[in-house]
């Protein structure tokens, strides 16, 4: 299997040749369902396809998801073998940094017990088999939020991460991964062109200095127009950042790409790749209220059979778990769940999804939800899973990644 460095390589050459324009598609594997549904898509349009898990959703305490790092990708392997896919399939490391991990804000640990439980992170990622590494420490909880970390305080904890995990892979003797730098958030200072390019020769010179330069990043990430609340991707701006990094041998990766309005315009920008993660819970949230609703049908010419109450327990969980909160927008700080409007509280609802998907009430409600309309869908797990398939395809067919495993095997 080639590396993504390689992959990265074949898409500039492709570019700068006029032949194609590829861009990348990572999925973040936010439940079992999301991950099976890309393993499929993979197989069927024969695409590579890579797998950003942030440390809130895998890490050695299980994350939100339920899996340590070896887990999730035993976990994709074990789909891969399930629809008889040997094609490649990348795990990632996304936001990897200090205080990135929720638990370790809400701990409030220092600068060195978050760096330490990165560090160990990194080692367990390693071990598992990631292909790559996004080194993201841009984030200092020590500082007012409005005030930016300086460039060279991030390229100095940039590389001392890269250093360490480099030093790892040696220690473990593992082959080569690769690296993705930056963020795609207001507070890294890395949104200006400027300090975009400050950025990067301050990190290439640093890189250098320490021997790191087989390490060099073959992604970094900007902004790109996108973020939680906004959907349109700029074109013109991702354009001029191709024009930067690609003769570094590096390419753009925008975060952030869920709902996109023009997601056919990455390609054409010369985006490497693009990070899809929060419109696949939300189907997956919309496929189970739709098989809910359909149950409630069945209840009703079924009088034995004994209701899941899925979509009640699920919104449960998510109030029970304070989840929601994080996403409260001006005005509703100090509400209680039940005094929001009914739109945004399922809102909510679908977007905290993730983080209960394993829990045990909701698989328990989930399963029940299967058993009853197993009377009248032959598989109601594979309805799930084909319903986010159809929204990984749209990104597939937009990327021009449909059947394009050849392309990169040339």
């Amino acid at each position: 299997m080639k590396s993504i460095r390689e992959l990265v390589d074949t898409i500039i050459y492709y570019r700068q040749n006029g032949l194609s324009e590829i861009t990348l598609l990572a999925v973040c594997p936010n439940s079992s369902a999301v991950l099976e549904a890309a393993v499929k898509a993979a197989a069927q349009n024969r695409v590579p396809m890579l797998f950003a898990a942030t440390l809130n959703q895998v890490d050695r305490d299980g994350g939100y998801t339920g899996w340590t790092p070896a887990q999730f990708v035993a976990q994709m392997q074990a789909c891969a073998t399930k629809y008889d896919w040997d094609g490649p399939l990348y795990p990632c490391l996304d936001h990897g940094g200090p205080w990135l991990k929720d638990l370790h804000t809400i701990k409030k640990l220092t600068y060195n017990e978050t760096m330490t439980e990165i560090q160990s992170s990194i080692t367990a990622c390693l071990e598992a088999g990631y292909r790559l590494l996004h080194i993201d420490p841009t984030v200092d909880r020590t500082l007012p939020t409005d005030q930016p970390l300086p460039v060279e305080t991030i390229v100095d904890r940039t590389v001392d991460l890269i250093s360490y995990a480099e030093s790892e892979r040696e220690r473990l003797g593992l082959p080569p991964v690769d690296y993705e730098v930056g963020t795609e958030e207001v507070h890294g200072g890395l949104v200006n062109v400027d300090h975009f390019r400050t950025f990067l020769g301050r990190l290439r010179t640093s890189m250098k200095l320490k021997g790191l330069e087989d390490a060099w990043p073959c992604f970094v990430v900007a902004q790109v127009g996108t973020d939680l609340h906004t959907t349109s991707f700029d074109l013109e701006a991702s354009q001029r950042l191709y024009e930067i990094v690609a003769p570094l041998g590096s390419l753009i990766k925008g975060h952030y790409t869920d709902w996109v309005e023009n997601p056919a315009d990455y390609p054409l920008s010369g985006m490497g790749g693009a990070n899809v993660g929060p419109e696949l819970t939300a189907e997956e949230f919309l496929a189970l209220r739709d098989l809910s609703a359909e149950e409630q049908e069945l209840l009703h010419t079924r009088s034995n059979l004994y209701p899941s109450n899925f979509t009640i327990t699920l919104e449960r969980a998510v109030v029970e778990s304070e989840r929601w909160m994080k996403w409260l927008q001006p005005g509703e700080e100090g509400l209680n769940f039940g005094e929001l409007s009914t739109e945004r509280r399922e809102w909510l609802v679908q977007t905290g999804a993730r983080y209960m998907w394993s829990s045990h009430e909701v698989l328990e409600a989930r399963q029940r939800l299967y058993d009853n309309l197993s009377l009248v869908i032959s598989d109601p797990h594979d309805f799930v899973v084909d319903r986010i398939v159809r929204v990984i395809d749209k990104y597939i067919n937009a990327f021009h990644l449909s059947d394009s495993l050849a392309r990169f095997e040339d």
